[in-house]
């Protein structure tokens, strides 16, 4: 009788490993501590452009209350994710995938222009970027193709077939947001990378697609992302034009010091356009000088750790891959972003994640965390229960 009860406590605890009982909270707390200082960020790198001009009817918080919004949604959209068990995603991927593919091949058509690129589709008051959902969408359905035939990766067609799944809607996308593009095929192989066994087709990988991206750069029709090269390499050249955003950007991260100058103190923010979007880690840096700026770093790397730990335990390959795409996408993403700040790396366009302006990027990225944590529930007790 002792022996029988003895089994079913036995029983009873396997079971409790097989379905983690939490979420990572870690995760959890660093994504919504980045959300909310996004938040706060926005309204004192906007408020100033906003309260002084007729287009935002003088209204001081006109950002923070639209982001607020998005974030609430981006919110409601990651406790909905993180409540779905991944395994369902494996049904949806195919569907988001070339449904994805379908609005990219569609938006230089549908589309609205601005700031001379075509990148958004406008329905009523609702405008989104169809590659924001496109980055879900190849991480979901490369993560399919690896779990049903992750032994073919060892041989070059399979290999091939899974990196064409990654290139067209790179290819796509390249056609209007080279940046978003360029993210996507790195975390795309960064999936590949973590789940083949053959390296060297990396490197011959890379022997290929350098050269072709330096061609890329000196056709006619690409000619100003050789100026972005040019103003990376010397921003002074042009102080008035292909420099000034940089330059701007570096006054502010220079001037910031130990401590910054304060919240809501930036001067820079007068000077450099749209300081809510991309270059709103010189805000950071210039209010709240060099600890700010490494608290956002210390977060950012607290959340890729978590995320690669949730990667090593993954129940399966779909889940280890799905994990792996996530936390490449948020790391790549924030290491170019400030890499373009501090002009480590040419001005590519990308938005810091969390943090920077834009309601489709927040809601689309919140979504993507709350699949992570899903991931996080499901440890590797259950690896080989079905």
């Amino acid at each position: 009788m002792k022996q029988t009860g003895y089994n079913q406590s036995m029983k009873r605890r396997k079971k409790r490993r097989m379905i983690s009982d939490t979420y990572d909270f870690g995760l959890l707390f660093v994504v919504l501590t980045l959300v909310l200082f996004g938040i706060v960020m926005i309204c004192s790198a906007s408020y100033y452009s906003t309260m002084s001009s007729k287009k935002f009817n003088f209204d001081m918080f006109y950002y923070l209350k639209r982001q607020g919004l998005w974030a609430v949604l981006g919110t409601v959209a990651m406790i909905f994710t993180m409540n779905i068990p991944y395994q369902f995603w494996k049904k949806i991927a195919p569907i988001a995938y070339w449904g994805s593919n379908l609005l990219l091949c569609i938006l230089p058509f549908i589309g609205s222009k601005k700031k001379g690129q075509v990148r958004w589709i406008e329905i009523g008051s609702i405008q989104f970027q169809p590659s924001e959902f496109s980055k879900v969408a190849v991480i979901l359905f490369l993560s399919l193709y690896i779990m049903n035939r992750r032994k073919e990766l060892g041989h070059l067609n399979g290999f091939l077939r899974a990196f064409a799944i990654l290139a067209l809607p790179v290819g796509l996308i390249a056609l209007t947001n080279f940046s978003t593009a360029l993210l996507l095929l790195l975390v795309g192989l960064t999936i590949l990378f973590v789940s083949s066994p053959r390296i060297w087709y990396f490197i011959a990988g890379a022997a290929v697609l350098i050269p072709i991206g330096g061609i890329l750069v000196i056709l006619p029709q690409f000619r100003y992302r050789l100026t972005r090269i040019t103003a990376w390499l010397d921003p002074w050249a042009d102080p008035t034009f292909s420099g000034f955003q940089t330059i701007q950007s570096l006054y502010a991260v220079a001037s910031g010091g130990l401590f910054g100058v304060g919240l809501g103190q930036s001067r820079q923010k007068t000077f450099i356009p749209e300081a809510h979007n991309d270059i709103i880690f010189a805000i950071i840096c210039e209010e709240l000088g060099i600890v700010g700026a490494v608290m956002v770093i210390t977060l950012f790397a607290v959340l890729v750790w978590r995320g690669i730990r949730i990667a090593i335990n993954a129940r399966d390959n779909f889940g280890m891959s799905v994990a792996t795409g996530i936390t490449a996408s948020v790391g790549f993403q924030s290491l170019i972003n400030i890499g373009v700040v501090t002009n480590t790396i040419p001005n590519t366009g990308q938005p810091l994640p969390f943090i920077s302006y834009g309601g489709t990027a927040l809601l689309v990225t919140m979504a993507m965390m709350g699949i992570l944590l899903n991931i996080s529930k499901y440890p590797q007790d259950m690896k080989n229960t079905e």
